[in-house]
């Protein structure tokens, strides 16, 4: 009689401190020790706040122990942490990646108008990074924003694009949309 696979399983930290050097060692060795792995970590600063996000594999006893241990750490190391299981997302294999940069005088409403278009055209948001700055020249408060999204299967990409563009133009946004591309290291 053989025994089924065991289906891997995995826990999203998330986590909020002042130390981004010791937030990310702490959580590391905390994954390391109780024989998780880490498959995927995000780390950004936010003024002295710096939040870290890890995908954790392992199995139910691994991810067990290292979720009953995060309560100690946090108090120890001065630092929050949220915990949410997960499943491992579906294959897409006909989806399609694409970038989306904006660059505009900012205004609160940009983001939420950026996603609204996106979620109103079925497209599933992978990735968001968004900063604001002083202009040099004039001292206005400009907003960058990089959106990784992937296409449904059947998306009609110049349609979709030239959609994009007329929303980014009606909003004054100067936009941009295109296929991702891998970073070469």
């Amino acid at each position: 009689m053989s025994t089924p696979p065991v289906r891997e399983q995995f826990l999203v930290i998330s986590a909020l401190g002042p130390n981004p050097m010791e937030l990310t060692n702490v959580l590391c060795r905390a994954c390391h020790e109780n024989r998780c792995l880490v498959t995927s970590t995000h780390l950004s600063r936010h003024g002295e706040c710096s939040a870290l996000t890890l995908q954790v594999a392992g199995s139910w006893d691994a991810l067990a122990r290292l979720e009953g241990s995060l309560p100690i750490l946090a108090k120890r190391h001065a630092f929050t942490a949220n915990v949410v299981r997960s499943v491992p997302l579906e294959d897409r294999p006909q989806a399609l990646p694409y970038v989306a940069y904006v660059s505009a005088a900012y205004r609160p409403d940009i983001l939420n108008e950026l996603c609204q278009f996106f979620l109103d055209h079925k497209v599933e948001l992978e990735n968001l990074t968004c900063e604001t700055y002083e202009a040099p020249q004039t001292g206005s408060t400009m907003l960058n924003a990089t959106i990784t999204v992937t296409l449904p299967a059947g998306t009609q990409i110049s349609w979709l694009r030239d959609q994009f563009l007329d929303f980014a133009d009606a909003l004054n946004l100067d936009a941009l949309i295109e296929p991702w591309r891998p970073q070469n290291p």
